[in-house]
Order: structure tokens, then C-alpha cells, then sequence
């Protein structure tokens, strides 16, 4: 059954982990961090990741497992669940752990398709769980106080916005050229994978969802074809990877200095934190391959526009080709406009025709190596704070939004791939 009566403020919120990999372990040290919540049980089909991760929480050997499904076998266990396992396979565990009566956390993006979408919505639903999904822009101190500031009138009514989601030409090729997020058909969408965040934070920040989309992109730079002459398979077999941006090589190795990178993306690659264990590990993994080998197939750039029924517009960029860095947004409204780096906002006030500018404290460092700009921490404290309390307002990305703007993601693929407007 799901617990109806609050926690009392010492006692700890208790978790389940289904899937132990670098998001799933992210949200599980933030929960138990101050005593807030304790991991109870987990899930991890790798052994050496499994072992290290209930060593580290101190769980109870009967309560680790190699599967999700012998983790739901055992019953509730918890009064809640992180569902972290890869894209392709959130649908089952979090339907399975919210018919158990677990509330959620489930990583982004819900599931590949709307159907398995909607499966779980109805699930959690049904079962009458908390479910929230990890679109955790929403949470950051940047994104709260842009929203306060929009909502206050300020800048009267939004006619439109310009927003720019720079992936990072090395974060592009680690985790979508040579990583588990490369192939549509073992995950999904860059748009969906990637790019939910934004699209999700965008309705967020109109207030509501778009009427029509389109969409354009293309697979443009990381192909075969693309592959510089003398050019190996692995870099470190490579004659030209000295003079190439995407060196394994160099980006690797140069993560080692490091305390954030370390941990991610390096810790993706190789648990040996040396030079000699990252170049080991280079060579026996697809982390090493020349980015031009054309085991990939998502889009390396892409341009989506939204029509909203205010009459107001946005325009989004994801592109692979530029520095790991925050989102950069403009919002023109009626009333004044406002320019933001993910840290700073730069407000322009037509009446007096002064310009403020506003430091939001959210980090400099915007990327998931640094909890994506506080969103990461104030997300898991927000839902264990929910499920200590019952206080479902505090989660911002419930089953139902979430949902609303996954749609439009996939609306907008259909957009893109038959060259139409799409109206949602």
C-alpha cells in the first residue's frame, strides 16, 4: 500500500534503486545526504558496479540483485523507487514498482515511444503514486527565478523566444557518437533523449503547450564519408588523431585532471582514473573508435519551432558544435526583454528603459558533470521532501506534464522527418 500518513521530520525517507549506473548513483547519494533517505535495496546487472554501489550504501546482501524484476519480486520494500536503467527499458520497471506502490523517480525521457508513455502515467496514476520525471531544469535556482520573473509581468506578455542548447562537441561524441545514446533504435531521438529537458522547460516557461511544431535536422558532420584521409578505426592507432577535436585521446586524458570530469564522463569509460588505465580501456572500447565509423545515427544539429495559441513563438537549437556549456535564452516581451547564460539574467525594462541585471547563484558550470546547474540536487530533495510530507506540489514535473512535453517532442520528430507542420 501506499503510505498515507507522513513521515515524522527524523525519519528517513527509504529507496530503491533500479539501475546503478551513473544517473541512478547521482540520485541516490543526493537522496541519503544528510540523512534525508536511506537505500534499502537495488538492482545492477553488472557485478563490479552492483558490489561497489551496496557497499557504499551498506544495503543488506538479500536486498542487492542482478535484475529489476527480482528487486519487484521481492514486494515493496521501500517507499519509493529511482528508475534509472537505460531509455529503452523504463517502461516495465516503473510500471511494475508503481503497481507495487512505489513512488518514483524516473529518469528522462519517460520511454521511447507515447504508448510506453502512457502506460506508466497510468500506472502511477492508477496506483496513486508520486511520480517524478528527472527534467531537472525546472528545478535549478536560474530556471525559478526566470520563471518568477515572467510570471510577475515584468516583462508583460512573451511574443517570443530564442533558445540555444549547446551540447558540447566532446560531449556530442562521447555519449552520442561513440556512446549508448547513439543509435535511435537502442534509445531513441537526440530530440528525445537529449533535448526533452528543453522543450519540456520551454512549455514551462510559456505557461503551456505549443499548437503547432516544426522541425528540421540532419545527421550533418559524424559520418563516414567525413573520415579524414590516413584516418584509423580506434584513435590510438590513429596518424591524423593528433590534428582531430574529437582524439579520444587528448579528450580522455585530459578529463583526468579534473575532479568533476572524473566523475563524469571519465567514469563512463573506465574506473582506472591513470593514463595507462584510460588508454587500456580505449582500446578494448567503443569509446576509443574514430567518430567517423558510422555506428551512429542521431542527429548531430536540429532547429525546432513552436506556435503557441497566445499567438507568441519559440525558436530551439540543439547543436553539437560548440563548448560544453549552460543554455542560452532570450525572451522578448511586450513589455522588456531578457537575455540568460544559465546563471545571469540581463533585464531590459521598456518603460524606464533600464537594464538590470540579476545573478540567480546557479553554478557556472552547467553540465551534468556539475549536477546540471543545481537541478540534479534540488530535484531529489524536492520528491524526498514530497514523499516525507505527501506534498505532491513540490514535485514540478509530474506524470502529466511530463508527458505533455514528451508529446511534443515526438511531434516534432514527425515534423522533422516528413517535412510538414504538425498540429498537436
Amino acid at each position: 500500500m501506499v503510505r498515507t500518513v507522513p513521515l515524522g521530520p527524523a525519519e528517513p525517507v527509504t529507496l530503491v534503486v533500479a539501475g546503478a549506473g551513473m544517473r541512478g548513483m547521482i540520485y541516490a547519494r543526493r537522496a541519503v545526504l544528510e540523512g534525508r533517505a536511506r537505500i534499502v535495496a537495488l538492482a545492477e546487472p553488472r557485478a563490479d558496479i552492483r558490489e561497489a554501489a551496496a557497499a557504499e550504501f551498506g544495503i543488506d546482501p538479500s536486498r542487492v540483485f542482478a535484475d529489476w524484476r527480482e528487486l519487484a519480486a521481492a514486494g515493496r520494500l521501500a517507499d519509493a523507487a529511482v528508475v534509472a536503467t537505460q531509455d529503452s527499458m523504463h517502461t516495465e520497471p516503473a510500471v511494475v514498482f508503481a503497481e507495487l506502490g512505489y513512488h518514483l523517480v524516473l529518469e528522462k525521457p519517460m520511454a521511447p515511444t507515447e504508448e510506453e508513455s502512457a502506460r506508466i502515467v497510468a500506472a502511477a496514476e492508477k496506483a496513486g503514486v508520486m511520480l517524478a520525471v528527472c527534467h531537472v531544469l525546472r528545478y535549478t535556482p536560474y530556471t525559478r527565478a526566470l520563471k518568477a520573473l515572467i510570471d510577475s509581468g515584468r516583462i508583460g506578455t512573451i511574443a517570443s523566444i530564442e533558445h540555444l542548447e549547446p551540447v558540447g562537441w566532446w560531449h556530442q561524441a562521447h555519449s552520442f557518437v561513440r556512446g549508448n545514446w547513439r543509435s535511435e533504435a537502442e534509445s531513441s531521438s537526440m530530440l528525445l533523449q537529449k533535448s526533452c529537458h528543453d522543450i519540456d522547460w520551454l512549455i514551462h516557461l510559456m505557461g503551456q503547450v505549443p499548437t503547432r511544431v516544426a522541425s528540421f535536422g540532419s545527421l550533418l558532420h559524424f559520418r563516414p564519408e567525413n573520415k579524414p584521409d590516413g584516418a584509423a578505426d580506434n584513435c590510438l592507432d590513429c596518424g591524423v588523431e593528433a590534428g582531430c577535436p574529437y582524439s579520444a585521446k587528448r579528450i580522455y586524458t585530459g578529463f583526468l585532471d579534473h575532479p568533476d570530469t572524473r566523475h563524469w564522463p571519465l567514469s563512463v569509460v573506465t574506473t582506472d582514473h591513470t593514463e595507462e588505465g584510460v588508454l587500456a580501456a580505449l582500446r578494448t572500447s567503443p569509446y576509443g573508435a574514430c567518430v567517423y565509423s558510422g555506428g551512429n545515427d542521431v542527429v548531430d544539429h536540429q532547429v525546432v519551432t513552436m506556435e503557441f495559441a497566445t499567438g507568441g513563438t519559440v525558436s530551439f537549437t540543439m547543436t553539437a558544435f560548440t563548448a560544453a556549456d549552460h543554455r542560452k535564452t532570450r525572451i522578448f516581451g511586450t513589455h522588456g526583454s531578457v537575455e540568460g547564460d544559465g546563471v545571469r539574467l540581463r533585464v531590459h525594462d521598456f518603460t524606464t528603459d533600464t537594464v538590470e541585471t540579476i545573478d540567480t547563484g546557479s553554478g557556472e558550470d552547467g553540465t551534468a558533470a556539475a549536477g546540471h546547474g543545481g537541478g540534479d540536487e534540488m530535484l531529489l530533495d524536492a520528491f524526498v521532501e514530497a514523499v516525507r510530507t505527501g506534498d505532491r506540489s513540490l514535485i514540478l514535473t509530474d506524470a502529466r506534464d511530463s508527458l505533455a512535453s514528451h508529446q511534443v517532442v515526438w511531434a516534432a520528430e514527425r515534423a522533422r522527418k516528413t517535412a510538414r507542420v504538425v498540429a498537436l
